[in-house]
């Protein structure tokens, strides 16, 4: 039975969806202003093999992340470069879409934006206003009123009490009190604007998630989750905006990812100490990155460093070499491997375990290959086939090991056949002159039965 940690109760439950076999499930996704960040992409690739998961359990999984295509910090960076905001989102949508791809992450069954959800933004911001939950500001601001919603905290549990106390006093503000947030804001001069009963404005952040979740999967839905650094504010006011709108629960499962961080704190562009997902691709390859990614919990924090990266480098080379040499059939029929991997995965999606289970796999395959080749391919199939369920070694082992990128492969194969010389004239100290050789280049070479085999070190 799948089990999931639900961050509004702070424990691990037995999931039951809402509709028998079916699953809504809302990621909140990229604001688009400039290019994705490793955060970013641990959210992508932890969404993906989520869905792919429950795909793979039998669940049919309707997947939805927005894009948030207006914001204060999209219009401060196209007056910054002289552009539209239009301009602007449309090529960081294209950077996002070429990064989660790289990373190997499926798109969205559905993905909408922001600015093509106004009308039914205002709709929500209106029903708050009549049902007592929001107010307009003389200055054309809409605020949330938080003291109306009596489960204000319910997810980062917190004090409202203790909130209000603590909160910081604002000067020349039109909000009623402090925890107040907005709902629409008034467009300055030259901004975005669009028609609403309050002024000519756009949304705040918070209601764009609550109007796009609840018109795409309805007023109450399985899963909604995001980076653990969303959790409050942004879905506790998600909470407050949609279940005072609607009347109704608004989700069942909250679910959220661990940050990533560097010197101990999280990465992020507001600290300045982010590394993009292109930039980490010029120094590690996709499926580093994603294997990295899943190495930890989804709920843990990790640490992006060049020893981590070098660990998930070698686990992938210890994959790919047992899949080497080894011709892929039909799979076991029945097998304890994939039922034990089942068993870590529905453990709150525990992808280290799951591995773990892989891991098994290959020290059987490499046990038996040299001499029960049917068993080794029969296995190597399971392997593949578990591993895509994680987005993972999809590739040609020749390719990953290899990886001629940026090497000369025609240089390495002639020192190669050079060495198999030397070694067949006896002439080992050529040999091993040969060998340190193709070590100084980064090239590590295995001698078996078959000849030898090289790969990138």
């Amino acid at each position: 039975m799948l089990k999931i940690y639900n961050s509004l109760s702070q424990t691990k439950l037995e999931f039951t969806p809402l509709e028998k076999n079916k699953i809504k499930l809302y990621a909140c996704g990229i604001t688009v202003y400039d290019y994705c960040h490793l955060g970013h992409g641990r959210q992508m690739v932890t969404f993906d093999f989520l869905v792919r998961y429950l795909r793979y359990r039998g669940y049919e999984v309707d997947f939805v992340r927005n894009i948030t295509d207006i914001d204060d910090k999209i219009i401060a960076r196209a007056n910054e470069n002289g552009e539209t905001c239009d301009a602007l989102t449309a090529r960081f949508i294209q950077a996002m879409y070429e990064d989660g791809d790289a990373l190997n992450t499926m798109r969205p069954d559905k993905e909408p934006k922001a600015t093509e959800y106004i009308p039914q933004i205002v709709a929500m911001i209106q029903t708050l206003i009549d049902k007592g939950f929001a107010y307009a500001a003389d200055n054309g601001d809409v605020y949330y009123n938080v003291a109306k919603f009596g489960d204000y905290g319910c997810l980062s549990h917190q004090d409202i009490d203790a909130m209000q106390a603590g909160s910081r006093v604002e000067i020349n503000t039109a909000k009623q009190s402090p925890l107040d947030f907005v709902l629409w804001k008034a467009a300055k001069s030259g901004e975005p604007a669009w028609d609403s009963p309050w002024s000519q404005g756009r949304p705040g952040w918070h209601i764009e998630c609550s109007a796009m979740s609840t018109n795409e999967l309805g007023n109450h839905f399985d899963i909604h989750g995001g980076g653990l650094d969303l959790k409050f504010p942004h879905h506790e006011n998600e909470i407050a905006q949609s279940e005072a709108a609607t009347g109704e629960k608004f989700v069942n499962t909250w679910l959220h990812t661990g940050l990533i961080q560097v010197d101990n704190e999280k990465m992020s562009k507001s600290l300045g100490n982010f590394t993009t997902i292109r930039e980490a691709l010029t120094e590690y390859r996709p499926e580093e990155i994603r294997y990295f990614m899943l190495a930890s919990h989804y709920r843990s924090p990790i640490s992006y460093s060049s020893s981590n990266m070098q660990s998930a480098t070698a686990a992938l080379t210890r994959f790919y070499t047992a899949l080497r040499d080894v011709t892929v059939i039909d799979e076991l029929d029945d097998n304890h491997y994939e039922a034990r991997f089942t068993e870590a995965m529905d453990d709150d999606f525990n992808t280290p375990e799951a591995l773990a289970v892989l891991f098994e796999l290959v020290r059987e395959i490499n046990r038996v290959k040299s001499g029960d080749t049917n068993k080794a391919s029969q296995l190597a199939a399971l392997l593949i086939r578990l591993g895509d369920v994680l987005g993972i070694l999809q590739d040609e082992p020749v390719n990953f090991l290899q990886d001629a990128s940026d090497v000369n492969v025609t240089e390495i194969e002639t020192l190669i056949t050079a060495r198999e010389q030397a070694r067949a004239n006896k002439d080992w100290a050529e040999s091993d002159r040969i060998r340190d050789e193709l070590t100084a280049i980064g090239i590590t070479i295995e001698d078996g039965s078959e000849g030898t085999k090289w790969r990138k070190a």
